[in-house]
């Protein structure tokens, strides 16, 4: 289930919401909640459990998530987890008006941008324990606000690591181009955007030259090793194209120069990529009403996952250099990533590399996905 239905000139939260597992109110003693957690992240990408001390990543969302501190506590408490609260500095939400200054007021609650918060800060906290984590919460999902809140978090917060779980799902327009000098030609900034849930379709801000695309992908559990690229990965961990990942041949961002991929003249969308497939999602707490009226432990997916997953990962690898693009990284530590070679999106006419994952860099995938950090640094 869609989190946020698309609404004509408005940003579209990517959080896909399974809608197959009743919530759960409460658990068990002993029992998990279902859905991957903090351990399955460490373990899925081999990310080191003490880095991103004093590091903060900035998610950017729409409207108010009203219960996100007291959710987030028992998230991190269940999972065993440090405490991330206001009170220690860990924690913090800004309201910021559609003309990007901080208020005390809250805006509207939106059920679905709701739900989309929950699983950016959990997904946060899963891969960066001691990352601090701020929630930068827009006044609306009109693009003016939303990117007048990534202002703010770059600016007024100096946040070098900013997480989008959102998309223009209009399509591509010279408009964009404009915009990205003015929010996102930034250096020594991650940006880090959702590659969308459209299967092979290019989205922005995720198609920006400034930004890194999460692309989007299945993650499995198997019983024996796989052959191909991911025939000695730890934990028996395997990883394919997710149908849903949004990718391809921009028509209107320039290619970056460290893209060198033959089939795009332009920008190719994405750059890296995590788990995004739903049905293998991240258990997600929330006691803000869901879209189909539920609280309580649920499972979450969508590139709207895959998004905050790498801006944390960022803040493991470390501060960006003040003049680097972090987009160009994975490029030049193609063997930090687990290459990913099976799987085809939804839309995928041509079966070429642009839609379909295949060994060495795809649409779908990118380069891969983390094998622990040290791909996303200098």
């Amino acid at each position: 289930m869609r989190a946020c239905p698309r609404k004509p000139d408005r940003a579209e939260c990517m959080a896909l919401l399974r809608t197959d597992l009743p919530a759960v109110r409460s658990l068990q003693p002993g029992t998990p909640p279902p859905g991957y957690g903090p351990a399955d992240i460490r373990s899925a990408y081999q990310l080191p459990v003490g880095a991103g001390r004093g590091r903060t990543v900035a998610i950017v969302n729409a409207f108010n998530y009203p219960t996100a501190e007291s959710d987030l506590a028992e998230y991190r408490r269940t999972f065993g987890l440090p405490p991330c609260t206001t009170a220690n500095g860990c924690f913090r939400k800004v309201y910021v008006t559609a003309t990007g200054e901080e208020t005390n007021v809250p805006p509207p609650v939106d059920s679905g941008w709701a739900l989309e918060s929950a699983l950016d800060i959990d997904a946060v906290s899963a891969a960066c324990r001691a990352c601090n984590i701020v929630l930068v919460q827009a006044a609306n999902d009109t693009f003016g606000a939303l990117l007048n809140a990534v202002e703010f978090a770059r600016e007024d917060l100096g946040a070098k690591f900013i997480s989008m779980s959102w998309v223009d799902p209009n399509g591509e327009n010279p408009v964009q181009l404009v915009l990205d000098q003015a929010y996102f030609n930034f250096p020594g900034i991650a940006f880090v955007a959702a590659s969308g849930d459209v299967g092979g379709v290019v989205h922005w801000p995720a198609a920006s030259q400034y930004v890194t695309a999460a692309g989007g992908t299945r993650l499995d559990r198997v019983l024996g090793r796989v052959p191909g690229p991911q025939f000695n990965r730890p934990q028996r961990w395997y990883e394919s194209a997710w149908p849903g990942a949004g990718s391809g041949c921009s028509q209107i961002q320039p290619k970056p120069a460290w893209q060198t991929d033959p089939l795009c003249p332009q920008r190719t969308s994405a750059d890296v990529s995590a788990v995004a497939e739903p049905a293998t999602g991240l258990a997600v707490y929330t006691t803000t009403t869901t879209p189909d009226q539920q609280t309580g432990w649920i499972v979450v997916g969508g590139t709207s996952l895959s998004s905050p997953l790498i801006a944390a990962m960022y803040a493991l690898a470390g501060e960006p250099g003040p003049n680097d693009r972090p987009n160009s990284y994975p490029y030049a530590n193609r063997r930090a990533f687990w290459d990913i070679d099976m799987g085809i999106t939804q839309n995928c006419p041509t079966g070429t590399y642009l839609c379909r994952a295949v060994i060495g860099y795809d649409g779908p995938t990118g380069v891969g996905s983390p094998r622990g950090v040290r791909g996303l640094r200098p």
